[in-house]
C-alpha cells in the first residue's frame, strides 16, 4: 500500500486545467447572408461575442456581447456549435460557444450601433465567401453551425471540423 497523498479540495481545484471561453452568434439578414463584424483592434473578421466574464453564463455573455458591440437587446437561440481550440501560446485552449442570434430585420439592421471603441465596421457576407473574409477556422465553425440551424441539432468541433466517428 503507497502512501499517497490525496490533495485537499482548494489544492485539487488549483491542479484541475483551466480553459477560456468565449460566446458569439450567427446572425444572418434576410437573404440568408452571415453578419460579420471588424475589430478595431485586429486585422480579422469576426461575429459579433467575445470572452465570458467571471460568473457569466455562455448564453449571458452572447447576449451581452450582441448589446455592447451591436446595441440590439437580442435574446439568443439555440446552441448552434461548441468548438474547442486547442492551446497557442499565450492563449490556454478554449470552448467556443456559438449561439442562434436569428434573422435580423431591415429595421434592425438600421438600428444596429457598433461601439466604436471596439468595432469599425459590419457586413453581411454569402456563405460561400465566408473563407475570404474570415480566419479558416472561424469559417468552418460558421459552415457548421449554417448546418447545424438547418437540421436543427447542434455539433461540437475541434478546430472547426467534426470528429469522424
Amino acid at each position: 500500500m503507497t502512501d499517497a497523498v490525496v490533495p485537499s479540495g482548494a489544492e485539487y481545484v488549483a491542479g484541475v486545467t483551466r480553459v477560456r471561453a468565449a460566446a458569439g452568434a450567427l446572425l444572418l439578414d434576410e437573404a440568408d447572408r452571415v453578419l460579420v463584424v471588424h475589430p478595431t483592434y485586429k486585422d480579422v473578421w469576426e461575429v459579433p461575442g467575445g470572452m465570458l466574464e467571471p460568473d457569466e453564463s455562455p448564453a449571458q455573455a452572447c447576449e451581452r456581447e450582441i448589446q455592447e458591440e451591436l446595441g440590439l437587446a437580442l435574446p439568443v437561440g439555440d446552441l448552434l456549435c461548441v468548438d474547442w481550440v486547442a492551446p497557442s501560446p499565450p492563449w490556454d485552449g478554449g470552448l467556443m460557444f456559438l449561439f442562434d442570434g436569428g434573422v435580423l430585420r431591415g429595421e434592425q439592421v438600421a438600428a444596429v450601433r457598433l461601439r466604436r471603441e471596439e468595432l469599425d465596421r459590419f457586413e453581411f457576407v454569402e456563405p460561400a465567401a465566408l473563407g475570404e473574409v474570415l480566419i479558416p477556422r472561424l469559417a468552418r465553425r460558421i459552415t457548421e453551425a449554417l448546418s447545424a440551424r438547418r437540421d436543427a441539432r447542434a455539433v461540437y468541433l475541434e478546430d472547426g471540423f467534426q470528429l469522424a466517428r
